[in-house]
C-alpha cells in the first residue's frame, strides 16, 4: 500500500467526529463526518495537528492552534467556516488588519461564493448578514458592545493571528472579544509559535470552557538557513544533527566552521585596515610596520541585482527580500529597473500587464501619474515589486495577487508583510539583522526572525524552503545562529481598561460585574501566575514567624510583649535621632549659604576636618559643595556629609581674584594664611567635638515611661532573657520582610480591576458615570473608539466642534487620529479661519485631562498631533492628489491609511454627537473625504 494511503487510513481510524451525514451517491448511504468531506477538498492529506484541531471543533470545543508560519493553521479556521455552513450557523473570521481581512474575504468567496461571505472593516461593508463574515477584530468588539442583531445565530469565531493581543496599542481588543463572546460560541484561535501556548490555552479554558491547546513545532516544508558571503551561499549550521523540519533549530546547534573562519578573517582584516589608517595619520603609539593579519581582504558585499541573479541561477525564486525601510524597498526596485533585470517570460509579461490594467489601471489618469503607476507596471512586468505600508492599498493587493499567481518573482518588503498575509516564497532574504523601532536601530528578536524566515517554503510547490542572510561586516555567526535556534518569546498581554471600554462595560453589566469580567483578562491571569511564587514565599515566611514566636516563649510571661516594649524604645530613639540629625543638616545647609570666598571655617568631620579657607561656596539646589583649601595645602570640594552640624566663619583671609587651587604655590600661601588666622583661637574651636545627638523632651518622656514598664515586666528578670531576645529580633525582622512581601502580592492581585476603578473615578468626576449607571453624556463616549476617546467626548460636550464647516471639522478631527511615525520639531502647517483656535482648544483640553489622569495615577492620553490637519482640510476642499502628496511629503499608502482612519473616526463622532449640529457636519465631512483613492474598497 502506498505511504500516503497508509497515512490517510491511520488518520481516518483516529477520527471520532460527532457530526455525521450521508455522502450522496455512496453505496448503502455510508456515513462520513463533516471533517472527512472538508479534508477531501484539499489536494494534500491534512497534518496530524490540523486533524486534531478540526476534530475538537467538530466535537463542540474551542481550540488554540500554535504552529510555525506556513504550517497551515488557516486550514483550521477554514474548517470552522465549513462547519458553520454545514450546520446552519454563522461564523465570523476576524483578523488584526484590513489587508488580511480583504485577502481572506476573497479566498472564502472563491471557495463558497459571494452570497455566502461578507466583509466588514472600518470603511467597508459587504453582505454583512451573510453566514460567513470576515472582519477586523475591532468591528466584532464594537458589535458586542452594541448588542448587534448580527450576532444572532453565531456559532464560531476564528481569531487569526491571535498572538497580536501582545500589541501595545491594539492588543486589548482580542481579550475584550474573547471575554465577552457568548458561551455558546466556539473560538478557533490561531497563533504563531509562542513558548507559553499552554499558559494561554489554560486561560482560554478558564474564560471560555473546554479548549484544546494544540502545538505544532514541525514545518510541512523543511527550512534551511544560509548566509550569502560574497558570491557564495553557505549553510549557517554544520550539516550534522540539523532537523530542518522542526519549527526551530535546537539551541547550541553547531555553526558552520567555514563561517567562523570568515568571521575571524573579516575581523582581522578590519583591524589591519584600522592599524594602517592609524599609521597614515601618525597617531602616537601606532606601528610603522603593522604585522599582516589574516588574508588582508574584506568580504565583498553583493548588490541587490547580484543577489537576485544568484537566487535565479540556483532556482531559489520566488523570493521575498526583507528590507526594513520603505524608501530602501522602492530604491531596490529602481535598481532592478536600472540594471534592466527581467525575470518573466513574454507570455507572463503580457498576463501581468493585462491584470494590472484591469485592476489599478482603472483609477483616474491624473492620480495614476502621481502614484508612479507606469514605473510600478514596468517593474511588475519584469517580475519585481515592492510591498510596504507606504504603498497605495490597491497597489499592494495587486502585488499580492500577482505573486500568488507566480508572476512576480521577487518582492522587496518591510516586516509588515510577515503579519499573516498569504505570500509564501521559496526563499526569504534578510539584508540586515537590525531595524528602526521608532526610537533607534535595534537588533531583530528571535521571534521576529522566526516570523520573517517562516515565509520560506510553499506547501505543495516546494520540497524545501531557504532563509538567506546577507553577510555584513562585523557579523557574528554564533549570534545569527542564536536567532535561528531560539524559540519565540512568550506571549504577554497588553490589556488595560480604556475609557470607552469602561462606559461600555458599565452600560451592559454594571460596575461590580464589569470589575469581575476584567479580572478574567489574560493580563490578570498572568499577573496572578506571577503572584504564585510570591505567595509561596509569603506562606513560608508566615510559617517561620510561628516558629520564631515558639522559640521566644518564656516561662515567666509573654516575651513577645516584653520584646515589643524594647523594640518601641529602640525605634523612638532612632526616629528622634534621625529627626535631630535632619534638623542639623538643614541648619548646616543654611550656614553654608552664608559663606563667602576668603572665609576661614573649621570643617567638622571627615578626612579634611580642621581649619580651611573657602575658595568657592559651591551653592546648588542639588546640595552645597564648597571648594576649600585646608591648612595642610589640599584643595578639595566638600559635600554635605562633611557638615553634620552648622559652621560659621572664624576668620577671614584675602585671596587673589585669579586664585587657582591647582597652583601649588597659591595653595601654600592660602594654607599659611589659614594657620595664621586660627593661631590665636582655642583648641575647642579649631578641633571641635561633635556633641551626641539628644532627643526632644516629648520623646524622652515616652522612652522613660516605656523603660519603666519594661523593668516591671515579669520577663525582665528571666535568666534566658537575651537568648529569647535574639529570637524576637529575628521575628521582628522577618515580620518586616513579610509585610513588604504581602504588599507586593497585594499590588499584583486585582491590578486590572484597580485600574478600572481609577478609570471610573475619572469618568465619575466628568459626569460620564453616576455610580452604577452611564449618564446621557456617557452614552456618546460608548460610540468613540480612539486613543483620545475622552478628549473627543469632552470636545463634543463643550461645543468645541459646533461651529465648523465639514472641511474644517475634518481638519480638526484629524489631530485626534493622526500620530506622526517620527517626532517632528517643526510647527505643523495649519489652515486659516477657526481651525487653529479649535485645535489649540483641543490641545488645552487634552492637557487638562492629562492632569486629571495624573491625579488618579493614570496615563492613557497623549497630546493631539496637528501634523495632518492641513492635508485633511485641503483634501476635503477638493485639492488634487498630486499637490497634496508633494506638499505634505506623504506616501500614497500613508495618505490613504490616515484618510480612512479619519473617515472611520468622523463616522464615530457623528454617531456620538446625538442631536447636536456636529452630527450632520461629521457625516458631510465623511462624504467629502471619500473620493478618489480614498473611496471604499
Amino acid at each position: 500500500m502506498p505511504r500516503d494511503r497508509r497515512l490517510r487510513r491511520r488518520r481516518a481510524l483516529r477520527r471520532t467526529p460527532t457530526h455525521r451525514r450521508v455522502r450522496p451517491g455512496c453505496a448503502g448511504g455510508a456515513l462520513v463526518s463533516i471533517l472527512d468531506g472538508f479534508a477531501a477538498t484539499y489536494g494534500f492529506p491534512l497534518d496530524d495537528f490540523q486533524v486534531e484541531s478540526c476534530q475538537a471543533l467538530e466535537e463542540g470545543h474551542g481550540v488554540l492552534v500554535a504552529a510555525p508560519t506556513g504550517a497551515g493553521k488557516t486550514v483550521v479556521g477554514e474548517f470552522a467556516v465549513h462547519l458553520a455552513i454545514e450546520t446552519g450557523r454563522k461564523c465570523f473570521y476576524t483578523t488584526p488588519i484590513k489587508a488580511l481581512s480583504n485577502q481572506k474575504y476573497h479566498d472564502l468567496v472563491a471557495r463558497y461564493g459571494p452570497e455566502q461571505v461578507g466583509l466588514l472593516t472600518g470603511d467597508t461593508s459587504v453582505n454583512g448578514e451573510a453566514p460567513v463574515v470576515v472582519m477586523t477584530t475591532e468591528v466584532l468588539r464594537n458589535m458586542l458592545y452594541a448588542g448587534s442583531r448580527t450576532l444572532i445565530g453565531l456559532g464560531f469565531v476564528v481569531m487569526d493571528e491571535v498572538h497580536y493581543l501582545a500589541d501595545r496599542s491594539r492588543g486589548a481588543v482580542w481579550e475584550e472579544v474573547i471575554i465577552h463572546l457568548p458561551e455558546s460560541v466556539s473560538i478557533a484561535s490561531l497563533s504563531a509559535t509562542v513558548s507559553n501556548a499552554e499558559e494561554f490555552g489554560e486561560w482560554l479554558e478558564t474564560v471560555r470552557g473546554e479548549t484544546r491547546t494544540i502545538v505544532a513545532e514541525r514545518r510541512p516544508v523543511p527550512l534551511y538557513q544560509h548566509v550569502m558571503v560574497g558570491r557564495r551561499l553557505l549553510d549557517l549550521f554544520a550539516s550534522s544533527d540539523i532537523d530542518a523540519s522542526a519549527g526551530f533549530v535546537r539551541e547550541g546547534a553547531p555553526v558552520n566552521d567555514e563561517l567562523m573562519r570568515i568571521a575571524r578573517d573579516d575581523w582581522a582584516s578590519s583591524r589591519l585596515m584600522r592599524d594602517r589608517r592609524s599609521t597614515r595619520k601618525g597617531k602616537p603609539g601606532s606601528s610603522k610596520n603593522p604585522r599582516s593579519v589574516g588574508n588582508g581582504r574584506r568580504v565583498w558585499i553583493p548588490g541587490r541585482v547580484e543577489v537576485i541573479d544568484r537566487l535565479e541561477r540556483d532556482l531559489l525564486l520566488p523570493a521575498i527580500v526583507f528590507i526594513f525601510s520603505r524608501a530602501a524597498c522602492d530604491a531596490a526596485v529602481q535598481q532592478c529597473l536600472d540594471a534592466n533585470l527581467r525575470l518573466t517570460t513574454p507570455a507572463e509579461r503580457d498576463e501581468v500587464v493585462s491584470f494590472v490594467e484591469q485592476t489599478v489601471g482603472l483609477l483616474p489618469g491624473a492620480d495614476l501619474d502621481v502614484l508612479g503607476y507606469h514605473e510600478f507596471l514596468d517593474a511588475l512586468s519584469r517580475g519585481v515589486a515592492a510591498h510596504h505600508a507606504g504603498m497605495l492599498p490597491a497597489f499592494k493587493q495587486c502585488v499580492e495577487a500577482l505573486y500568488l499567481r507566480g508572476l512576480v518573482k521577487v518582492v522587496f518588503a518591510t516586516e509588515t508583510l510577515a503579519l499573516g498575509i498569504n505570500m509564501p516564497a521559496r526563499t526569504v532574504v534578510l539584508e540586515k539583522l537590525t531595524k528602526w523601532n521608532g526610537e533607534t536601530h535595534a537588533d531583530i528578536t528571535p521571534g521576529e526572525y522566526t516570523q520573517l524566515t517562516g515565509r520560506a517554503g510553499r506547501r505543495g510547490l516546494d520540497i524545501e524552503g531557504h532563509a538567506v542572510v546577507l553577510w555584513q561586516p562585523g557579523m557574528n555567526p554564533r549570534e545569527l545562529a542564536g536567532l535561528a535556534s531560539t524559540r519565540t518569546y512568550p506571549l504577554r498581554s497588553s490589556f488595560r481598561p480604556s475609557y470607552n471600554m469602561a462606559v461600555n462595560l458599565v452600560n451592559q453589566y454594571g460596575r461590580h460585574r464589569s470589575r469581575e469580567l476584567l479580572e478574567q483578562s489574560f493580563a490578570q491571569f498572568q499577573a496572578d501566575r506571577a503572584v504564585v511564587g510570591l505567595a509561596r514565599q509569603l506562606r513560608k515566611a508566615e510559617d517561620a514567624l510561628d516558629g520564631y514566636a515558639e522559640a521566644a516563649k518564656c516561662h515567666l510571661g509573654d516575651f513577645m510583649d516584653y520584646a515589643d516594649l524594647r523594640r518601641q524604645i529602640n525605634e523612638i530613639e532612632k526616629d528622634a535621632s534621625r529627626a535631630r540629625k535632619a534638623e542639623r543638616r538643614d541648619d548646616a545647609s543654611v550656614s553654608l549659604e552664608q559663606l563667602k570666598p576668603g572665609d576661614v571655617i573649621v570643617v567638622p568631620t571627615g578626612k579634611f576636618a580642621g581649619p580651611a579657607v573657602v575658595v568657592d561656596p559651591g551653592l546648588s539646589e542639588h546640595g552645597h559643595r564648597p571648594l576649600v583649601v585646608t591648612a595642610s595645602r589640599q584643595a578639595k570640594r566638600l559635600a554635605m556629609i562633611d557638615f553634620p552640624v552648622p559652621v560659621e566663619a572664624v576668620g577671614k583671609v584675602r585671596l587673589p581674584k585669579s586664585f587657582d587651587p591647582r597652583n601649588p604655590h597659591l595653595r601654600k600661601l592660602a594654607a599659611d594664611s589659614v594657620k595664621q588666622a586660627v593661631s590665636d583661637l582655642p583648641l575647642s574651636v579649631t578641633r571641635p567635638r561633635l556633641e551626641k545627638t539628644a532627643i526632644d523632651p516629648a520623646a524622652a518622656s515616652e522612652v522613660a515611661d516605656l523603660r519603666a514598664r519594661m523593668r516591671a515586666h515579669p520577663c525582665h528578670g528571666c535568666a534566658e532573657r537575651e537568648d529569647h531576645a535574639r529570637w524576637t529580633e529575628r521575628y521582628f525582622k522577618l515580620q518586616r520582610d513579610t509585610e513588604v512581601l504581602a504588599r507586593r502580592v497585594e499590588r499584583r492581585t486585582n491590578t486590572i480591576a484597580r485600574e478600572f476603578d481609577r478609570v471610573c473615578v475619572v469618568l465619575d468626576a466628568l459626569g460620564y458615570l453616576d455610580e452604577d449607571r452611564v449618564t446621557d453624556r456617557g452614552r456618546g463616549l460608548t460610540r468613540i473608539y480612539s486613543d483620545l476617546d475622552l478628549v473627543a467626548a469632552e470636545a463634543l460636550r463643550e461645543g468645541l466642534l459646533d461651529d465648523l464647516s465639514p472641511s474644517q471639522l475634518a481638519s480638526v478631527l484629524s489631530v485626534l487620529v493622526y500620530e506622526a511615525r517620527r517626532p517632528d520639531e517643526s510647527a505643523p502647517r495649519l489652515p486659516g479661519g477657526p481651525i487653529a483656535p479649535a485645535i489649540e482648544a483641543l490641545q488645552r483640553l487634552a492637557g487638562q485631562l492629562e492632569r486629571l489622569e495624573k491625579d488618579n495615577k493614570l496615563a492613557y492620553l497623549r497630546q493631539p498631533d496637528a501634523g495632518f490637519a492641513w492635508t485633511a482640510y485641503r483634501w476635503a476642499e477638493g485639492d488634487p492628489l498630486d499637490e497634496l502628496l508633494t506638499r505634505a511629503d506623504l506616501t500614497a499608502g500613508d495618505f490613504v491609511r490616515q484618510m480612512k482612519q479619519l473617515v472611520d473616526f468622523a463616522g464615530q463622532i457623528a454617531d456620538a454627537a446625538g442631536d447636536s449640529p456636529v452630527r450632520k457636519t461629521a457625516r458631510a465631512a465623511v462624504d467629502l473625504l471619500r473620493r478618489g483613492i480614498v473611496s471604499p474598497d
